[in-house]
């Protein structure tokens, strides 16, 4: 597999169903079939309930094969920053440790960035996701949106180049990852 053999697109609805199992499969293969559903249940909620205006996606094709996909929606701040959150995302057991899921987030980013997004945040393990530009975030600074079991886990970066000031006040999440499980 060389670089020029994996695409990388936007999320287009008509392939809503390998996309779902994808996420179904990937997180099942990893950390069981009961999370496997879970998280397939959450990305059909994500594409279903979330406006178009505060949901975009990627995906990594291999010779027209989804392989990898990403999902970043919007975080509502107290400020009027245009921040979204970058969750979740997966890329087919096959396919895991080739540098797939950096691109994708990489390329996600750049697209956030081309359309204004000014902060992205995460809630995952921050040795993987340092890697992508990522740095923790204190509470302190920008609460995240419901109670975080790990607080480590609570990442973020700004993608116009200035240092992360705190902002005071609730965020939001959409609906979709507005349920305390997922923290």
């Amino acid at each position: 597999m060389t670089d020029d053999t994996i695409k990388l697109s936007a999320f287009t609805t008509n392939t809503t169903d390998d996309v779902i199992e994808l996420f179904t499969q990937s997180f099942g293969d990893a950390e069981g079939e009961a999370e496997g559903k879970v998280i397939g249940h959450l990305v059909s909620e994500l594409i279903v309930t979330t406006p178009a205006t505060d949901l975009l996606g990627f995906v990594a094709t291999l010779e027209n094969k989804i392989v990898g996909a990403i999902f970043f929606s919007r975080l509502a701040l107290a400020k009027k920053a245009n921040a979204f959150i970058l969750s979740p995302v997966a890329v087919s057991t096959a396919f895991q440790a080739k540098g797939i899921g950096q691109k994708l987030i990489n390329f996600g980013l750049k697209q956030l960035k081309d359309n204004g997004v000014e902060l992205v945040f995460t809630y995952g393990d921050p040795n993987y996701y340092v890697k992508v530009g990522f740095n923790p975030i204190s509470e302190d600074c920008i609460k995240a949106p419901l109670i975080l079991t790990y607080p480590e886990g609570w990442l973020a970066q700004s993608l116009v180049g200035t240092e992360i000031e705190p902002i005071e006040g609730d965020s939001f999440c959409v609906d979709a990852l507005n349920e305390q499980s997922y923290w």
